[in-house]
Protein backbone atom coordinates (compact mmCIF):
# COMPACT_ATOMS: atom_id res chain seq x y z
CA UNK A 1 0.00 0.00 0.00
CA UNK A 2 1.47 3.38 -1.04
CA UNK A 3 2.36 5.89 1.61
CA UNK A 4 0.08 8.88 1.77
CA UNK A 5 1.56 12.10 0.33
CA UNK A 6 1.51 15.31 2.26
CA UNK A 7 -0.64 17.72 0.24
CA UNK A 8 0.96 20.68 1.98
CA UNK A 9 4.41 19.59 0.75
CA UNK A 10 3.20 19.31 -2.83
CA UNK A 11 1.63 22.73 -2.82
CA UNK A 12 4.31 24.73 -1.04
CA UNK A 13 8.09 24.51 -1.55
CA UNK A 14 10.44 23.87 1.31
CA UNK A 15 11.00 26.76 3.61
CA UNK A 16 14.55 28.06 3.90
CA UNK A 17 14.97 26.58 7.35
CA UNK A 18 13.83 23.19 6.12
CA UNK A 19 16.05 23.30 3.11
CA UNK A 20 18.97 24.11 5.34
CA UNK A 21 18.27 21.22 7.69
CA UNK A 22 17.95 18.77 4.83
CA UNK A 23 21.23 19.92 3.35
CA UNK A 24 23.09 19.53 6.66
CA UNK A 25 21.60 16.15 7.32
CA UNK A 26 22.76 14.88 3.92
CA UNK A 27 26.42 15.84 4.44
CA UNK A 28 28.68 12.80 4.14
CA UNK A 29 30.40 11.44 7.20
CA UNK A 30 33.48 13.44 8.15
CA UNK A 31 32.66 16.47 5.98
CA UNK A 32 33.15 19.85 7.61
CA UNK A 33 30.35 22.28 7.81
CA UNK A 34 31.06 25.29 5.59
CA UNK A 35 29.56 28.75 5.39
CA UNK A 36 26.09 29.02 4.07
CA UNK A 37 25.79 30.35 0.47
CA UNK A 38 24.66 33.93 0.05
CA UNK A 39 21.05 34.46 -0.49
CA UNK A 40 20.06 34.76 -4.19
CA UNK A 41 18.33 38.06 -3.64
CA UNK A 42 21.49 39.76 -2.33
CA UNK A 43 23.68 38.50 -5.24
CA UNK A 44 21.14 39.74 -7.73
CA UNK A 45 21.19 43.20 -6.17
CA UNK A 46 25.03 43.34 -6.33
CA UNK A 47 25.08 42.29 -10.00
CA UNK A 48 22.47 44.89 -10.91
CA UNK A 49 24.41 47.63 -9.14
CA UNK A 50 27.67 46.66 -10.88
CA UNK A 51 25.96 46.69 -14.28
CA UNK A 52 24.50 50.17 -13.82
CA UNK A 53 27.80 51.48 -12.44
CA UNK A 54 29.67 50.20 -15.55
CA UNK A 55 27.01 51.69 -17.80
CA UNK A 56 27.31 55.04 -16.04
CA UNK A 57 31.11 55.06 -16.41
CA UNK A 58 30.87 54.24 -20.13
CA UNK A 59 28.36 57.03 -20.70
CA UNK A 60 30.60 59.42 -18.76
CA UNK A 61 33.59 58.59 -20.99
CA UNK A 62 31.51 59.01 -24.16
CA UNK A 63 30.19 62.33 -22.89
CA UNK A 64 33.70 63.56 -22.07
CA UNK A 65 35.07 62.72 -25.51
CA UNK A 66 32.01 64.04 -27.33
CA UNK A 67 31.37 67.31 -25.54
CA UNK A 68 34.01 68.17 -22.96
CA UNK A 69 37.26 67.29 -24.80
CA UNK A 70 37.30 69.37 -28.01
CA UNK A 71 37.89 67.50 -31.27
CA UNK A 72 40.65 68.84 -33.54
CA UNK A 73 39.29 71.23 -36.12
CA UNK A 74 39.92 69.90 -39.60
CA UNK A 75 40.71 72.69 -42.06
CA UNK A 76 38.16 73.18 -44.79
CA UNK A 77 39.95 73.07 -48.14
CA UNK A 78 38.65 74.97 -51.11
CA UNK A 79 38.12 72.73 -54.12
CA UNK A 80 39.99 75.09 -56.40
CA UNK A 81 41.84 78.37 -56.01
CA UNK A 82 44.31 80.53 -57.91
CA UNK A 83 46.66 83.36 -56.99
CA UNK A 84 47.97 85.97 -59.43
CA UNK A 85 51.33 87.76 -59.56
CA UNK A 86 51.29 90.58 -62.13
CA UNK A 87 54.58 91.99 -63.33
CA UNK A 88 56.48 88.80 -62.55
CA UNK A 89 58.25 85.81 -64.12
CA UNK A 90 58.26 82.31 -62.64
CA UNK A 91 61.12 79.93 -61.87
CA UNK A 92 60.51 76.23 -62.67
CA UNK A 93 60.62 75.36 -58.95
CA UNK A 94 57.47 74.05 -57.26
CA UNK A 95 57.77 72.50 -53.79
CA UNK A 96 55.13 70.79 -51.62
CA UNK A 97 55.35 70.75 -47.80
CA UNK A 98 53.20 71.30 -44.71
CA UNK A 99 54.29 74.85 -43.88
CA UNK A 100 51.66 75.88 -41.32
CA UNK A 101 51.35 72.52 -39.51
CA UNK A 102 47.66 71.88 -40.31
CA UNK A 103 48.40 68.46 -41.90
CA UNK A 104 47.46 69.82 -45.32
CA UNK A 105 50.23 70.20 -47.88
CA UNK A 106 51.14 73.75 -48.88
CA UNK A 107 52.88 75.13 -51.97
CA UNK A 108 56.14 77.01 -52.32
CA UNK A 109 57.32 78.62 -55.53
CA UNK A 110 59.82 81.25 -56.66
CA UNK A 111 59.40 84.26 -58.95
CA UNK A 112 61.19 87.32 -60.27
CA UNK A 113 59.74 90.79 -59.76
CA UNK A 114 60.71 94.36 -58.90
CA UNK A 115 58.84 94.14 -55.59
CA UNK A 116 57.05 91.51 -53.54
CA UNK A 117 53.29 91.09 -53.61
CA UNK A 118 52.61 90.43 -49.93
CA UNK A 119 52.99 94.11 -49.02
CA UNK A 120 49.96 94.97 -51.15
CA UNK A 121 47.64 93.35 -48.61
CA UNK A 122 49.65 93.57 -45.38
CA UNK A 123 53.19 94.60 -44.36
CA UNK A 124 55.92 92.08 -45.13
CA UNK A 125 58.16 90.80 -42.34
CA UNK A 126 61.26 91.45 -44.44
CA UNK A 127 62.64 93.48 -47.35
CA UNK A 128 59.85 93.79 -49.89
CA UNK A 129 61.54 95.33 -52.96
CA UNK A 130 64.77 95.08 -54.91
CA UNK A 131 65.51 98.77 -54.25
CA UNK A 132 65.29 98.28 -50.47
CA UNK A 133 67.80 95.43 -50.74
CA UNK A 134 70.15 97.49 -52.90
CA UNK A 135 69.56 95.29 -55.95
CA UNK A 136 68.57 96.17 -59.48
CA UNK A 137 65.17 94.90 -60.60
CA UNK A 138 64.06 92.24 -61.08
CA UNK A 139 65.19 90.10 -58.14
CA UNK A 140 64.19 86.72 -56.73
CA UNK A 141 61.40 86.03 -54.21
CA UNK A 142 60.12 82.83 -52.59
CA UNK A 143 56.49 82.58 -51.43
CA UNK A 144 54.53 79.96 -49.48
CA UNK A 145 50.78 79.54 -50.07
CA UNK A 146 48.27 77.62 -47.95
CA UNK A 147 47.02 74.45 -49.61
CA UNK A 148 43.55 74.93 -48.15
CA UNK A 149 42.68 78.35 -49.62
CA UNK A 150 45.78 79.74 -51.36
CA UNK A 151 46.40 82.50 -48.81
CA UNK A 152 49.99 83.73 -48.56
CA UNK A 153 51.72 82.25 -45.51
CA UNK A 154 54.97 84.13 -46.04
CA UNK A 155 57.00 85.80 -48.76
CA UNK A 156 60.73 86.47 -48.77
CA UNK A 157 63.19 88.31 -51.00
CA UNK A 158 66.19 85.98 -51.34
CA UNK A 159 68.62 87.72 -53.71
CA UNK A 160 69.31 88.87 -57.22
CA UNK A 161 68.79 85.51 -58.89
CA UNK A 162 67.82 82.00 -57.80
CA UNK A 163 69.65 78.99 -59.19
CA UNK A 164 68.17 76.21 -57.07
CA UNK A 165 65.47 75.57 -54.46
CA UNK A 166 65.17 72.35 -52.44
CA UNK A 167 62.65 72.13 -49.58
CA UNK A 168 63.44 68.62 -48.34
CA UNK A 169 66.21 69.66 -45.95
CA UNK A 170 65.85 69.17 -42.19
CA UNK A 171 67.85 71.26 -39.71
CA UNK A 172 67.71 69.95 -36.13
CA UNK A 173 64.61 67.94 -37.11
CA UNK A 174 62.88 71.08 -38.42
CA UNK A 175 62.02 71.33 -42.14
CA UNK A 176 63.80 73.98 -44.17
CA UNK A 177 64.38 75.14 -47.74
CA UNK A 178 67.91 75.29 -49.07
CA UNK A 179 68.49 77.99 -51.68
CA UNK A 180 71.43 78.54 -53.99
CA UNK A 181 71.43 82.14 -55.15
CA UNK A 182 73.67 83.67 -57.81
CA UNK A 183 74.98 87.15 -58.56
CA UNK A 184 76.29 87.51 -55.90
CA UNK A 185 76.51 83.84 -54.99
CA UNK A 186 75.48 82.50 -51.58
CA UNK A 187 73.97 79.42 -50.04
CA UNK A 188 71.13 79.92 -47.55
CA UNK A 189 68.64 77.87 -45.54
CA UNK A 190 65.17 79.26 -44.81
CA UNK A 191 62.88 78.15 -42.00
CA UNK A 192 59.98 76.44 -43.74
CA UNK A 193 57.32 77.70 -41.33
CA UNK A 194 58.32 81.39 -41.26
CA UNK A 195 60.61 82.01 -44.23
CA UNK A 196 63.29 83.48 -41.96
CA UNK A 197 66.94 82.79 -42.76
CA UNK A 198 68.45 80.02 -40.60
CA UNK A 199 71.97 80.48 -41.96
CA UNK A 200 73.73 81.95 -44.98
CA UNK A 201 77.18 81.40 -46.49
CA UNK A 202 78.92 83.04 -49.43
CA UNK A 203 79.63 80.64 -52.30
CA UNK A 204 81.95 81.32 -55.23
CA UNK A 205 80.84 78.95 -57.99
CA UNK A 206 83.09 80.43 -60.64
CA UNK A 207 82.23 82.30 -63.81
CA UNK A 208 81.37 79.23 -65.91
CA UNK A 209 79.61 77.13 -63.28
CA UNK A 210 76.14 75.65 -63.82
CA UNK A 211 73.79 74.17 -61.24
CA UNK A 212 72.75 70.85 -62.74
CA UNK A 213 69.97 69.55 -60.49
CA UNK A 214 68.71 69.57 -56.87
CA UNK A 215 71.07 69.07 -53.98
CA UNK A 216 72.49 65.72 -53.03
CA UNK A 217 70.82 64.22 -49.94
CA UNK A 218 73.77 63.21 -47.76
CA UNK A 219 74.34 63.02 -43.99
CA UNK A 220 75.45 66.57 -43.19
CA UNK A 221 77.22 66.93 -46.56
CA UNK A 222 75.81 68.86 -49.50
CA UNK A 223 76.97 69.56 -53.01
CA UNK A 224 80.22 71.55 -53.03
CA UNK A 225 80.63 70.00 -49.55
CA UNK A 226 78.88 72.46 -47.31
CA UNK A 227 77.54 71.47 -43.92
CA UNK A 228 73.77 71.12 -43.88
CA UNK A 229 73.65 72.51 -40.33
CA UNK A 230 75.28 75.90 -40.82
CA UNK A 231 76.40 76.05 -44.46
CA UNK A 232 80.10 76.23 -43.61
CA UNK A 233 82.41 74.80 -46.32
CA UNK A 234 83.99 71.40 -45.70
CA UNK A 235 87.50 71.06 -47.10
CA UNK A 236 88.41 72.63 -50.43
CA UNK A 237 86.64 72.34 -53.75
CA UNK A 238 88.22 69.75 -56.03
CA UNK A 239 87.39 69.67 -59.72
CA UNK A 240 86.45 66.46 -61.53
CA UNK A 241 87.29 65.74 -65.15
CA UNK A 242 83.72 65.37 -66.44
CA UNK A 243 83.52 66.83 -69.97
CA UNK A 244 80.03 67.83 -71.09
CA UNK A 245 78.35 66.89 -67.79
CA UNK A 246 74.54 67.21 -68.09
CA UNK A 247 73.34 66.20 -64.64
CA UNK A 248 73.78 63.93 -61.67
CA UNK A 249 71.87 61.43 -59.57
CA UNK A 250 72.27 60.51 -55.91
CA UNK A 251 71.98 56.73 -55.41
CA UNK A 252 71.97 54.75 -52.16
CA UNK A 253 72.84 51.06 -52.43
CA UNK A 254 71.25 48.30 -50.35
CA UNK A 255 74.25 48.36 -48.03
CA UNK A 256 73.67 52.08 -47.36
CA UNK A 257 76.61 53.39 -49.41
CA UNK A 258 76.11 56.73 -51.18
CA UNK A 259 77.20 57.15 -54.80
CA UNK A 260 76.94 60.11 -57.16
CA UNK A 261 76.30 59.33 -60.82
CA UNK A 262 77.36 62.10 -63.20
CA UNK A 263 76.30 61.71 -66.81
CA UNK A 264 77.18 63.34 -70.12
CA UNK A 265 75.84 62.57 -73.59
CA UNK A 266 78.19 59.62 -73.96
CA UNK A 267 79.12 58.27 -70.50
CA UNK A 268 78.01 57.72 -66.90
CA UNK A 269 80.57 58.26 -64.12
CA UNK A 270 80.19 56.89 -60.58
CA UNK A 271 81.95 58.27 -57.49
CA UNK A 272 81.39 57.14 -53.93
CA UNK A 273 80.65 60.04 -51.61
CA UNK A 274 83.35 58.73 -49.30
CA UNK A 275 85.92 59.12 -52.08
CA UNK A 276 84.71 62.65 -52.91
CA UNK A 277 84.74 63.58 -49.24
CA UNK A 278 88.33 62.37 -48.79
CA UNK A 279 89.28 64.20 -51.99
CA UNK A 280 87.89 67.46 -50.62
CA UNK A 281 89.74 67.00 -47.31
CA UNK A 282 92.94 65.94 -49.10
CA UNK A 283 93.07 62.77 -46.97
CA UNK A 284 94.03 59.23 -47.85
CA UNK A 285 91.72 57.75 -45.22
CA UNK A 286 89.13 59.09 -42.85
CA UNK A 287 86.68 57.21 -40.65
CA UNK A 288 83.08 58.36 -41.01
CA UNK A 289 80.35 55.92 -40.06
CA UNK A 290 77.85 57.63 -42.38
CA UNK A 291 80.08 57.29 -45.46
CA UNK A 292 81.21 53.99 -46.96
CA UNK A 293 81.68 52.16 -50.23
CA UNK A 294 79.78 49.20 -51.68
CA UNK A 295 81.93 46.23 -52.79
CA UNK A 296 79.62 45.36 -55.71
CA UNK A 297 79.87 48.90 -57.06
CA UNK A 298 83.61 49.09 -56.58
CA UNK A 299 83.98 45.98 -58.78
CA UNK A 300 81.72 47.41 -61.51
CA UNK A 301 83.20 50.94 -61.66
CA UNK A 302 86.33 51.44 -63.77
CA UNK A 303 89.09 52.42 -61.33
CA UNK A 304 90.76 54.81 -63.78
CA UNK A 305 87.91 56.57 -65.57
CA UNK A 306 85.11 55.92 -62.98
CA UNK A 307 82.81 54.99 -65.88
CA UNK A 308 80.00 52.43 -65.84
CA UNK A 309 79.33 50.13 -68.80
CA UNK A 310 75.80 49.46 -70.08
CA UNK A 311 74.27 47.38 -72.87
CA UNK A 312 72.29 50.26 -74.41
CA UNK A 313 73.86 52.75 -76.80
CA UNK A 314 73.09 56.21 -78.07
CA UNK A 315 72.94 59.72 -76.62
CA UNK A 316 72.22 59.72 -72.88
CA UNK A 317 69.30 61.99 -72.00
CA UNK A 318 68.85 61.22 -68.30
CA UNK A 319 69.70 58.78 -65.51
CA UNK A 320 67.04 58.15 -62.85
CA UNK A 321 65.84 55.58 -60.35
CA UNK A 322 63.10 52.99 -60.92
CA UNK A 323 61.84 53.10 -57.32
CA UNK A 324 62.04 55.19 -54.17
CA UNK A 325 63.96 52.66 -52.09
CA UNK A 326 67.64 51.96 -51.41
CA UNK A 327 69.19 49.72 -54.04
CA UNK A 328 66.53 50.60 -56.63
CA UNK A 329 67.18 49.94 -60.30
CA UNK A 330 68.61 52.65 -62.54
CA UNK A 331 66.76 53.92 -65.62
CA UNK A 332 69.14 55.06 -68.35
CA UNK A 333 67.16 57.00 -70.96
CA UNK A 334 68.85 57.38 -74.33
CA UNK A 335 67.78 58.99 -77.59
CA UNK A 336 66.44 55.69 -78.98
CA UNK A 337 66.08 53.26 -76.09
CA UNK A 338 65.44 52.85 -72.38
CA UNK A 339 67.47 50.49 -70.18
CA UNK A 340 66.78 49.22 -66.66
CA UNK A 341 69.98 48.42 -64.75
CA UNK A 342 70.12 46.40 -61.51
CA UNK A 343 70.80 48.98 -58.80
CA UNK A 344 73.04 46.67 -56.78
CA UNK A 345 75.08 44.58 -59.22
CA UNK A 346 74.79 47.05 -62.15
CA UNK A 347 73.82 44.39 -64.71
CA UNK A 348 71.23 45.08 -67.42
CA UNK A 349 67.69 43.85 -66.63
CA UNK A 350 66.07 44.85 -69.94
CA UNK A 351 66.46 47.22 -72.89
CA UNK A 352 63.44 48.56 -74.83
CA UNK A 353 63.69 50.44 -78.12
CA UNK A 354 61.81 53.77 -77.91
CA UNK A 355 62.52 56.33 -80.60
CA UNK A 356 63.10 59.96 -79.66
CA UNK A 357 62.41 59.98 -75.93
CA UNK A 358 61.26 63.46 -74.93
CA UNK A 359 62.04 63.53 -71.21
CA UNK A 360 62.81 61.46 -68.13
CA UNK A 361 60.32 58.61 -67.42
CA UNK A 362 57.65 59.11 -64.74
CA UNK A 363 57.06 56.29 -62.25
CA UNK A 364 53.61 54.85 -61.56
CA UNK A 365 51.75 51.54 -61.24
CA UNK A 366 49.91 50.01 -64.18
CA UNK A 367 49.71 46.70 -62.31
CA UNK A 368 48.87 46.55 -58.58
CA UNK A 369 51.92 46.95 -56.32
CA UNK A 370 54.30 47.11 -59.29
CA UNK A 371 56.61 49.95 -60.31
CA UNK A 372 55.91 50.79 -63.95
CA UNK A 373 56.78 53.89 -65.95
CA UNK A 374 55.25 56.38 -68.37
CA UNK A 375 57.43 57.68 -71.21
CA UNK A 376 56.79 60.16 -74.01
CA UNK A 377 58.21 59.53 -77.46
CA UNK A 378 58.36 62.15 -80.21
CA UNK A 379 56.86 60.64 -83.38
CA UNK A 380 57.12 63.81 -85.49
CA UNK A 381 57.43 67.55 -84.82
CA UNK A 382 53.65 67.64 -84.28
CA UNK A 383 52.94 64.24 -82.72
CA UNK A 384 54.04 62.19 -79.73
CA UNK A 385 53.25 58.81 -78.19
CA UNK A 386 52.48 58.34 -74.53
CA UNK A 387 53.51 54.82 -73.50
CA UNK A 388 53.31 52.88 -70.23
CA UNK A 389 56.01 50.22 -69.81
CA UNK A 390 55.90 47.26 -67.46
CA UNK A 391 58.68 47.74 -64.93
CA UNK A 392 59.56 44.04 -64.68
CA UNK A 393 60.06 43.41 -68.41
CA UNK A 394 60.06 46.73 -70.28
CA UNK A 395 57.11 45.58 -72.41
CA UNK A 396 54.65 48.21 -73.65
CA UNK A 397 51.38 47.79 -71.72
CA UNK A 398 49.43 50.73 -73.16
CA UNK A 399 49.92 53.62 -75.57
CA UNK A 400 48.11 56.53 -77.17
CA UNK A 401 49.14 59.02 -79.86
CA UNK A 402 48.57 62.75 -79.28
CA UNK A 403 49.34 66.01 -80.97
CA UNK A 404 51.94 67.94 -78.99
CA UNK A 405 52.51 71.65 -78.86
CA UNK A 406 55.71 73.47 -77.97
CA UNK A 407 56.42 73.70 -74.25
CA UNK A 408 54.14 70.84 -73.22
CA UNK A 409 54.79 70.00 -69.53
CA UNK A 410 55.79 66.59 -68.26
CA UNK A 411 53.42 63.94 -66.92
CA UNK A 412 52.45 63.17 -63.30
CA UNK A 413 51.02 60.20 -61.39
CA UNK A 414 48.99 59.73 -58.19
CA UNK A 415 48.63 56.42 -56.34
CA UNK A 416 45.09 55.02 -56.03
CA UNK A 417 43.57 52.80 -53.34
CA UNK A 418 43.55 49.76 -55.66
CA UNK A 419 47.40 49.77 -55.53
CA UNK A 420 47.67 51.25 -59.02
CA UNK A 421 48.04 54.84 -60.30
CA UNK A 422 46.27 57.42 -62.35
CA UNK A 423 48.41 58.95 -65.10
CA UNK A 424 48.09 62.65 -66.01
CA UNK A 425 49.62 63.97 -69.22
CA UNK A 426 49.23 66.86 -71.68
CA UNK A 427 48.61 67.02 -75.40
CA UNK A 428 45.75 67.14 -77.87
CA UNK A 429 43.77 64.09 -78.93
CA UNK A 430 43.60 64.12 -82.77
CA UNK A 431 39.80 63.99 -82.86
CA UNK A 432 39.63 67.13 -80.70
CA UNK A 433 40.70 69.42 -83.56
CA UNK A 434 37.01 70.04 -84.36
CA UNK A 435 37.70 70.88 -87.97
CA UNK A 436 40.03 73.79 -87.19
CA UNK A 437 42.61 72.80 -89.78
CA UNK A 438 45.39 70.32 -90.43
CA UNK A 439 47.23 68.47 -87.71
CA UNK A 440 50.42 70.39 -88.50
CA UNK A 441 49.19 73.71 -87.19
CA UNK A 442 46.61 72.51 -84.67
CA UNK A 443 48.93 72.29 -81.62
CA UNK A 444 49.98 75.92 -82.01
CA UNK A 445 46.39 77.20 -82.36
CA UNK A 446 44.70 74.95 -79.80
CA UNK A 447 45.24 75.11 -76.03
CA UNK A 448 47.06 72.25 -74.34
CA UNK A 449 44.69 69.77 -72.74
CA UNK A 450 45.13 67.58 -69.70
CA UNK A 451 44.16 63.89 -69.94
CA UNK A 452 43.60 61.33 -67.19
CA UNK A 453 44.08 57.58 -67.59
CA UNK A 454 43.62 54.68 -65.14
CA UNK A 455 44.55 51.04 -65.94
CA UNK A 456 41.15 49.75 -64.78
CA UNK A 457 39.62 51.39 -67.89
CA UNK A 458 42.23 50.88 -70.65
CA UNK A 459 39.76 51.92 -73.36
CA UNK A 460 39.01 55.34 -71.82
CA UNK A 461 40.65 58.74 -71.64
CA UNK A 462 39.19 61.62 -69.66
CA UNK A 463 39.77 65.08 -71.06
CA UNK A 464 40.05 67.14 -67.88
CA UNK A 465 40.84 70.77 -68.67
CA UNK A 466 42.89 72.99 -70.95
CA UNK A 467 45.39 75.81 -70.66
CA UNK A 468 46.30 78.40 -73.28
CA UNK A 469 49.01 79.89 -71.03
CA UNK A 470 52.65 78.85 -70.95
CA UNK A 471 53.05 76.20 -68.24
CA UNK A 472 56.21 76.64 -66.17
CA UNK A 473 55.56 73.76 -63.72
CA UNK A 474 52.95 71.03 -63.30
CA UNK A 475 52.52 68.53 -60.48
CA UNK A 476 49.99 66.05 -59.09
CA UNK A 477 49.56 66.51 -55.34
CA UNK A 478 47.73 64.62 -52.59
CA UNK A 479 47.07 67.53 -50.24
CA UNK A 480 45.85 65.38 -47.34
CA UNK A 481 46.60 61.85 -46.19
CA UNK A 482 44.81 59.54 -48.65
CA UNK A 483 42.43 62.27 -49.80
CA UNK A 484 42.09 65.60 -51.63
CA UNK A 485 43.83 64.62 -54.87
CA UNK A 486 44.62 67.69 -56.97
CA UNK A 487 46.95 69.00 -59.62
CA UNK A 488 48.89 72.27 -59.47
CA UNK A 489 49.78 74.55 -62.37
CA UNK A 490 52.30 77.38 -62.39
CA UNK A 491 51.82 79.47 -65.53
CA UNK A 492 53.26 82.68 -66.96
CA UNK A 493 56.53 83.89 -68.46
CA UNK A 494 59.63 81.95 -67.35
CA UNK A 495 62.35 83.60 -65.27
CA UNK A 496 64.77 85.59 -67.38
CA UNK A 497 62.11 86.76 -69.84
CA UNK A 498 60.03 89.92 -69.83
CA UNK A 499 57.66 90.07 -66.82
CA UNK A 500 54.02 89.24 -67.27
CA UNK A 501 51.15 87.62 -65.42
CA UNK A 502 52.17 84.64 -63.23
CA UNK A 503 49.41 82.44 -61.85
CA UNK A 504 49.49 79.62 -59.28
CA UNK A 505 46.46 77.35 -59.66
CA UNK A 506 45.17 74.37 -57.67
CA UNK A 507 42.33 72.23 -59.03
CA UNK A 508 40.69 69.22 -57.36
CA UNK A 509 40.56 66.16 -59.61
CA UNK A 510 36.99 65.23 -58.64
CA UNK A 511 35.75 68.64 -59.80
CA UNK A 512 37.35 68.25 -63.21
CA UNK A 513 36.15 64.65 -63.49
CA UNK A 514 32.54 65.78 -63.05
CA UNK A 515 32.80 68.09 -66.06
CA UNK A 516 35.24 66.00 -68.12
CA UNK A 517 34.71 64.60 -71.59
CA UNK A 518 34.96 60.84 -72.07
CA UNK A 519 37.08 59.72 -75.04
CA UNK A 520 36.73 56.13 -76.23
CA UNK A 521 40.03 54.84 -77.62
CA UNK A 522 38.21 52.22 -79.71
CA UNK A 523 34.89 52.24 -81.52
CA UNK A 524 33.24 50.05 -78.90
CA UNK A 525 31.70 52.04 -76.02
CA UNK A 526 31.40 49.65 -73.08
CA UNK A 527 29.30 51.87 -70.82
CA UNK A 528 27.57 55.24 -70.66
CA UNK A 529 29.75 58.32 -70.32
CA UNK A 530 28.11 59.31 -67.04
CA UNK A 531 28.84 55.87 -65.57
CA UNK A 532 32.51 56.32 -66.49
CA UNK A 533 32.61 59.74 -64.80
CA UNK A 534 30.94 58.27 -61.73
CA UNK A 535 33.58 55.54 -61.50
CA UNK A 536 36.40 58.07 -61.64
CA UNK A 537 34.59 60.33 -59.19
CA UNK A 538 34.37 57.50 -56.64
CA UNK A 539 38.04 56.66 -57.02
CA UNK A 540 40.07 56.89 -53.82
CA UNK A 541 43.73 57.73 -53.44
CA UNK A 542 46.53 56.74 -51.09
CA UNK A 543 49.76 58.23 -49.81
CA UNK A 544 53.09 56.66 -50.68
CA UNK A 545 54.97 58.31 -47.80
Amino acid sequence: MEESKDPEAEIRPLKPEAAGSVGLASLPCGAKEGPLPAKPGRLSRWRTGAFFLSLFLCLLVVFAFSFVIPCPVRPVSQRTWSRSYPGAAAYPFLAVADVDGDRVQDLLFAFQAAAGHLNRSRPSNGTSSCAEAGLTAPCAFVAAHSGTNGSTLWERLVGKDLLLMDCTLELEDLPACLLLVGRPGFLAALDLSTGRTRWQQAVDLGANSTVLSPLLKLPDVKIFFHSGQDGSPIGTSKGLDLPGCRGHLMHVTKSGAHYVLFYSATAVYAYSVEALFLRALALEDHHNAALKEDPHWELAVDRTTHQLSFLSSGEILSVGEAARTAGAGLLVARSGMLELVDGQRLGSVWVTDIAHLQREPVLGSFHPDEVDMLVESQVSPEKKKVLILEGASGDIEWEVELLSGEGSPGAATLATADRRSIFLFWGLYPEDMNGTGSSEDAPQRQPQRLYLFHPSLPNVLLEMSNSSEAIVAFQGVLFEQSRHACYVLLTGPPAGSLPGHVRLLKRKLKEDVASSRVIWLSQLAQDSEQSIRDRFHRMRYRSLR
